[in-house]
């Protein structure tokens, strides 16, 4: 098996996230969940943009952020998703090129725009998400450049892709390429209602061995399981994979591979500002430090330093220099 060319690979939704703060008052008006993802068409994302507070515009995506903390590591990312031809889309690729990435997935006229997420921010610091899948859910499985999998250590999929059908397809022959070619195929859960849509089809891709590094929150891990206990649920879902990764927030992260085991805690911040990617960088860090070898505390610890950054600022992408944050970790 030839040396990778690039160390994590990711596929997923291409968002430009519309970042704005917002009041539980005005969430309660609107009727929506704090902390939650909802789907919503593109009448709806138009109303919602009219009645929100000022806002600024970064890409975003959950895929498309943990490229981007991968970049800002030191490491070697790209990304595949689906964009428009319109003014969105030149933004979007323009942003990840930008920040290193690699991004050759070809824009295409699907008849709906580039993707955009809504994205209200409490003073709490939990983001509301509002999110319109526009061009984003047409990804064809023959936009994928199977040689780029190919040259991948680690192919990452989001689970917020598996809701439409084209793109599931796609997903599908991607981990079929990077199995073949003996490389990592990584999957994170993404979001409860990911979980609530598709437990059954999350779980047949872990009983058949398709995906060796599985990420989740413990929510999703415990609602994955079908038991509303941690140890529980991480003693049933662990045996699946190779390797088990479970965040916890403010409690830190835990890792499982076979008869090893691994815990550490959360990093200290100064404030909490916004936790729109803590995930996604999360996933990065510990990404990262797999494909470089690294133990699976050292791995855990980058994740931690990484998604600690990220949520003391507006917005899923670093500001701070992460490779002078995580420090002897990428020794």
């Amino acid at each position: 098996m030839p040396d990778p060319r690039l160390d994590v690979l990711c596929i997923g939704n291409a968002i430009v996230d519309v970042i704005a703060d917002a009041t539980d008052a005005f969430l309660a008006q609107e009727g929506q969940v704090k902390g939650a993802m909802r789907l919503i068409d593109g009448d709806e994302a138009e109303r919602l943009y009219a009645h929100m507070a000022p806002a600024r515009q970064v890409s975003g995506g959950s895929a498309g952020n943990t490229a981007a903390g991968v970049a800002a590591l030191g490491g070697r990312a790209g990304f595949i998703g689906q964009v428009a031809p319109d003014q969105l889309g030149e933004f979007y690729r323009h942003d990840l090129t930008a920040a290193g990435i690699e991004f050759i997935t070809p824009a295409s006229d699907v008849g709906a725009p580039t993707a955009r997420s809504m994205i209200l921010v409490t003073p709490d610091g939990h983001r509301t998400m509002n999110t319109f899948l526009g061009a984003a859910q047409h990804l064809p499985k023959q936009a994928l450049d199977e040689q780029q999998i190919r040259d991948s250590a680690i192919l990452y999929l989001e689970g917020y892709l598996w809701d439409p059908e084209t793109p599931r397809y796609a997903m599908v022959r991607a981990i079929e390429v990077a199995r073949q070619a003996g490389r990592k195929v990584a999957f994170t859960l993404s979001d409860m209602f990911c979980v609530g849509r598709h437990r059954e089809g999350f779980n047949q891709l872990l009983d058949g061995g398709r995906i060796d590094i599985l990420f989740a929150n413990q929510a999703e891990v415990e609602a994955l399981a079908g038991v509303a206990h941690l140890e529980s649920a991480v003693a049933a879902v662990a045996p699946k994979v190779e390797t088990l990764v479970v965040t916890r927030s403010e409690d830190g992260a835990l890792a499982v591979r076979g008869p090893e085991r691994a815990d550490v805690p959360a990093e200290p911040i100064r404030e909490l500002v916004d936790t729109t990617g803590a995930g996604d960088l999360f996933a990065a860090g510990f990404l990262l430090g797999i494909a470089r070898g690294k133990s699976l505390e050292q791995s855990l610890r980058l994740g931690a330093v990484a998604a600690a950054e990220v949520i003391q600022h507006y917005g899923a992408r670093p500001e701070a220099d992460l490779r002078a944050l995580a420090g002897d970790l990428l020794a």
